[in-house]
């Protein structure tokens, strides 16, 4: 990179993209950060090429940042948004993984010829293992759309689509799906209960089975249909649970349909 990058919010997000942009040699030119409370977490304000400022007013009058990050909450986006309109000129590009918030409202506070990428990423971001949908109005050049990939891979996966109403489709998948998993761990210990194990050894036995699992399928990059048949034999256990599980009509298939096509509606909703 050639000039900074500009970092707005410092939370749970904002956080561990910069560290995971400083752990990669990604922000070489510099980072300011637009932090109210003046501080960052995890010690990062005392990292080399880290400068922190509590408003926009104080960065400096010359500062040509080349991305924006805006990593604020969706309610208190429109209290700061304004003061970054100066900033919306040709060699800068806008990123933002506020929920809820279009191309089309950035557009409006930003201006029309402001470089957006609109992003939806998920929480386990923080620790490195997340995945981060994206797309870009047409002032974002491949310049800037590589470079957007690339602070977002310090955190995860990236994958980008080219409609934006898609973005909702990816809320209601992977923006929402770790409650969902966290949702079946829970599902999966009291199961363990009834069938007569203690409820601290069924939620251990939960846990570490879809950690495990997840990882497994992660470090192999398997085919989930090819890792669930390896694990099935023929009239064996888990074969019959499965076939509760894979029901036609009641089955997991159609209970997950029913959840993230509710989730991608109300995303759908909030964005209007």
């Amino acid at each position: 990179m050639e000039r900074p990058l500009l970092l707005v919010g410092c939370g749970k997000m904002g956080g561990a993209m910069l560290e995971g942009w400083l752990a990669q040699g990604t922000a070489d030119a510099g980072v300011y950060v637009v932090e109210p409370s003046g501080s960052l977490p995890y010690g990062l304000g005392s990292k080399p090429g880290i400068s922190v400022v509590a408003s926009a007013d104080a960065l400096p009058a010359d500062l040509h940042p080349e991305m924006i990050v805006l990593a604020v909450k969706p309610q208190v986006m429109s209290d700061v948004i304004g003061a970054y309109r100066r900033f919306a000129k040709p060699g800068t590009c806008f990123l933002s993984v506020a929920a809820g918030k279009t191309i089309a409202y950035f557009e409006q506070h930003l201006g029309d010829k402001a470089a957006i990428v609109r992003t939806i990423p998920n929480t386990p971001a923080a620790i490195g293992r997340g995945i981060t949908g994206c797309t870009a109005n047409a002032n974002v050049g491949k310049a800037e759309r590589d470079l957007a990939d690339r602070l977002l891979r310090a955190v995860g996966e990236a994958v980008w689509v080219e409609d934006e109403a898609l973005i909702d489709s990816i809320t209601g998948l992977s923006g929402s799906g770790p409650a969902y998993v966290f949702h079946m761990v829970e599902a999966m210990a009291a199961a363990g209960e009834k069938v007569g194990l203690p409820a601290d050894i069924a939620m251990q036995l939960a846990r570490a089975t879809v950690a495990g699992a997840g990882e497994l399928m992660r470090q192999t990059g398997e085919d989930a249909a090819v890792l669930r048949q390896n694990v099935t034999s023929p009239n064996g256990t888990t074969y019959a649970g499965l076939q509760v599980l894979m029901d036609e009509k009641a089955g997991l298939t159609q209970l997950m349909e029913k959840t993230v096509d509710a989730a991608t509606q109300r995303s759908r909703e909030l964005s209007n």
